[in-house]
């Protein structure tokens, strides 16, 4: 049957919900490229050119990036991360520092009080990681540990919405993190808001939590200068 004009717009905004999906549920991952047009094409049963609108909607949304002559690429996991992302371009460091100071304390008092023990044992085998990549000069990974290790406890705060905003953080954090590394001096394995937060949150001290948080978030800013 041929689709009239009247049915591809609905067409489109199913396929562009399928799509979404499959980036929400993580079955592609951040900066990572997504299948080629054909593959995609024959796995939804749609034309080339509704695939491509739902393609350009998510892209307008700031989930997916078209990079001309290469491909397509996750830049966030929802609309509201991808938003907040573009929205980062038009801001200081200093405003998103301090926003971030927001997030992060009422993220260490809610994870104080709602983590889960296994939540908690995640945490700890990140920070595990986030040393091992530090100490082997393997920085990539030592970012993506600690990044990770942040998004667990946003996760265990039990606040979905929280835990969305403060993913939409991701490529800000890794972008601070890799240039702070590069300073002599830098101390890229600091306790306060990593293991004494943990502590904290093992002991469901919120006081002691937020503590923690504020005094890395203090040193972040000593070292970006804001």
């Amino acid at each position: 049957m041929t689709l009239t004009a009247s049915h591809r717009p609905v067409l489109a905004d199913e396929i562009t919900g399928k799509l979404r999906g499959m980036i929400h549920s993580g079955e592609w991952q951040l900066q990572e490229k997504i299948p080629a047009e054909p593959e995609l094409m024959a796995r939804l049963g749609v034309s080339r050119g509704t695939l491509r609108e739902a393609i350009k909607a998510l892209a307008h949304s700031g989930m997916l990036e078209v990079r001309r002559g290469d491909g397509t690429y996750v830049r966030a996991t929802s609309e509201i991360s991808g938003a907040a992302q573009r929205m980062y371009k038009d801001h200081t460091q200093e405003h998103i520092l301090e926003v971030r100071v927001a997030l992060d304390t009422q993220a260490a008092r809610l994870a104080a009080r709602n983590a889960t023990a296994e939540q908690v044992a995640a945490m700890r085998e990140l920070l595990v990681l986030r040393d091992d990549g530090w100490n082997s000069e393997d920085y990539a990974a030592w970012a993506r540990a600690d990044w990770e290790f942040h998004v667990l406890v946003a996760l265990a705060t039990g606040n979905p919405l929280l835990h969305e905003l403060y993913v939409s953080f991701g490529g800000v954090f890794h972008a601070d993190l890799l240039r702070q590394h590069r300073r002599s001096g830098f101390n890229g394995l600091p306790d306060e808001g990593h293991g004494q937060l943990v502590d904290a949150i093992e002991s469901h001290d919120e006081a002691a939590a937020v503590e923690s948080v504020n005094r890395n978030l203090n040193s972040c800013a000593e070292w970006l200068g804001v």
